[in-house]
């Protein structure tokens, strides 16, 4: 039993109540004393008020929950971690709407890279979200604040978006789930775009029955978002016998010299053998190449529209290194436009051919781990290592699940992703979830005071 389950089971049966589940989120927090999770918290009164208030219907009924500061929740700022940009929000974002239909209730807005361009975690005003295995390491980013929320033992579920990897980066860095669904399965209606063809609602929990749980919430064809698609996830916890499963060519296993986390790499893939299941050899250069198009191509002129007025008007209000990597954006030419479009086409048919080969792929979520004065000193080359398995997923429209696959005694992680080809997230998440409940190992920071227990 997952822990959101475990919570809604026993708000059900009325050993905990809802209220006093809500309780000690905020005494966490206090606890924990990091300024930097959430950018702005719904005042304890309020939220106890709105849980006694909760019939118990709904399969998320009483889960406290954090929503990354790019999705809207009506009453609240939406800064996307940039104050001078900030605007009341008058309405939920769809995907929060659901999740308050399923009985969840949020607690508060987690902090950000600024605008979601980031996979460090460090890109923002306010105090950075700390690294809940290790103080020095970067939380990951962009959705920071929600993945130590969650790893923190602060809430068992939270939102944050991903377009280049901002569900699974800060995901594998906090040593929990994070789920990345296909392209148009969860409406992004009510959210701050970054790259609004490429932006997915992500998901992190502690376990991957957790966060399918809260995909099968938040998931749904949304007549108002133009971008929404009708796709069927699948069915999860079935894994089709026999499946074969695609890993880098040995020449394409990039790590940065990170000796350990190649060795954890080899480990994890000897796992996933002793699972019976098979192992090819792909040549990934399609999808390395597709990488190379999120920040080296047209899709950065998504990114500068979102923030247009504001560069134009008070550059300074943004962070620098996102103020430099944004206004990239101006300078882009249709015709260099249409000329990768056309390219990422012919990637896209590379990409069919490989899952012709085999079901998924397992690939390392990032290839290494870096500390806050690491990138802080080179801030654009690591981030665009850290992308180096992700950046490609949503430009070739793949669905992802990452989850932990080693914790060192130092407190180092590692994780694999297992992608799969859109619409077949069910097929992910029940790759993810046999890897991850063959390894045993206990999820998020390991001395957390977990959500729900007494």
């Amino acid at each position: 039993m997952g822990v959101v389950s475990g919570i809604v089971e026993s708000h059900r049966l009325g050993v905990v109540t809802p209220s006093e589940t809500v309780r000690r989120c905020y005494e966490r927090i206090r606890v924990l004393n990091d300024p930097g999770i959430f950018i702005s918290l719904r005042d304890q009164h309020e939220v106890l008020a709105e849980a006694r208030s909760l019939t118990a219907a709904g399969e998320l009924y009483g889960v406290p929950v954090a929503v990354k500061d790019n999705i809207d929740v009506a009453g609240m700022l939406t800064t996307a971690a940039c104050p001078a940009f900030a605007y009341k929000a008058e309405e939920d974002a769809e995907p929060v709407t659901r999740l308050k239909r399923a009985g969840a209730i949020v607690i508060g807005k987690t902090n950000l890279d600024q605008f979601a361009t980031g996979l460090v975690g460090l890109r923002t005003p306010y105090p950075p979200p700390r690294n809940a295995l290790r103080r020095d390491l970067i939380p990951g980013g962009s959705s920071s604040g929600s993945a130590v929320a969650v790893a923190a033992g602060i809430v068992p579920l939270a939102l944050g978006t991903d377009t280049a990897g901002s569900g699974r980066v800060p995901a594998m860095l906090n040593n929990i789930v994070g789920l990345k669904p296909s392209l148009g399965l969860v409406s992004t209606r009510g959210v701050l775009p970054a790259c609004r063809t490429l932006d997915c609602v992500s998901i992190f929990t502690l376990t991957v029955d957790d966060a399918w749980t809260a995909l099968s919430a938040i998931a749904g064809y949304d007549a108002k978002d133009p971008y929404s698609r009708k796709r069927n996830p699948g069915r999860f916890g079935q894994l089709p016998a026999g499946s074969t499963i695609g890993v880098p060519l040995l020449s394409q296993r990039l790590f940065f010299a990170d000796k350990r986390a190649a060795a954890d790499y080899e480990a994890a893939l000897a796992r996933l053998s002793g699972l019976g299941l098979a192992l090819a050899e792909i040549d990934l250069a399609p999808l390395y190449e597709a990488a190379g198009l999120l920040y080296g191509g047209p899709w950065l002129a998504e990114r500068y529209l979102v923030a247009r007025q504001l560069l134009e008007l008070n550059p300074n209000a943004l962070h620098p290194v996102t103020r430099k990597i944004i206004a990239h954006g101006a300078g882009l030419k249709a015709a260099d436009a249409f000329a990768a479009f056309y390219r990422l086409a012919e990637l896209r048919r590379a990409t069919d051919a490989i899952f012709k080969q085999v079901a998924a792929l397992a690939l390392p979520t990032a290839p290494t781990v870096y500390t806050c004065a690491q990138v802080e000193a080179d801030p654009i080359t690591l981030n665009a290592r850290l992308g180096i398995y992700t950046n490609f997923v949503n430009l070739l429209d793949l669905c992802a699940t990452a989850v932990p696959a080693a914790l060192h005694d130092d407190g180092t992680p590692f994780g694999i992703s297992f992608l799969a080809p859109g619409g077949q997230d069910a097929l992910a998440a029940s790759l993810a979830i046999a890897f991850h409940s063959d390894c045993a190992l206990p999820p998020g920071a390991p001395a957390q005071l977990a959500v729900g227990a007494k």
